[in-house]
């Protein structure tokens, strides 16, 4: 029984410190390139490619590896991008469940960046839990469009 409620508790800090995820999102990019041509063609890159995730997972499935490959050489090349990389899951599971999954799948995709070089205060973490679907609906397709992680550039 002890277990249970440090389990409880445990949770219930770690929803906690999330807070919650603000829903708003702008149109326009939150960078201005000066008009440089290269670096706006290495933002899209870095923003365009999601990383999609198998049901209650977060490892980085082989099919995105090379894809993040491509984001950690940008981000090597272009030091002074900075990137959020926003944790999402489908609507299955409590709010707090989801917060957790969704930080623990940005985590993965922020480590993966990390341990291919890329300075960790280029990169910071967010998770939206199921808040902020990419696709509305119910079932195994609009599920697993909404099991992902996204790449907002914050600065440049």
């Amino acid at each position: 029984m002890k277990r249970y409620a440090l389990i409880l508790a445990l949770v219930m800090a770690l929803a906690a410190g999330f807070g919650c995820a603000k829903k708003t999102q702008t149109t326009e990019p939150a960078y201005d390139d000066g008009g440089n041509a290269e670096l706006r063609a290495a933002i899209e890159q870095i923003t365009d490619a999601r990383v999609y995730f198998a049901f209650d997972k977060f490892n980085i499935q082989p099919e995105y590896k090379d894809m993040l490959k491509t984001k950690a050489e940008l981000l090597k090349k272009y030091s002074s991008i900075r990137v959020r990389i926003e944790g999402n899951c489908d609507e299955r599971g409590t709010q707090e469940y989801n917060l957790a999954l969704g930080e623990r799948r940005a985590r993965a995709s922020y480590e993966y960046l990390v341990n291919l070089g890329v300075n960790p205060s280029q990169l910071e973490m967010i998770s939206y839990g199921k808040e902020n679907p990419a696709v509305q609906g119910r079932g195994e397709a609009a599920w697993s469009k909404n099991r992902r992680d996204d790449f907002r550039v914050i600065s440049q």
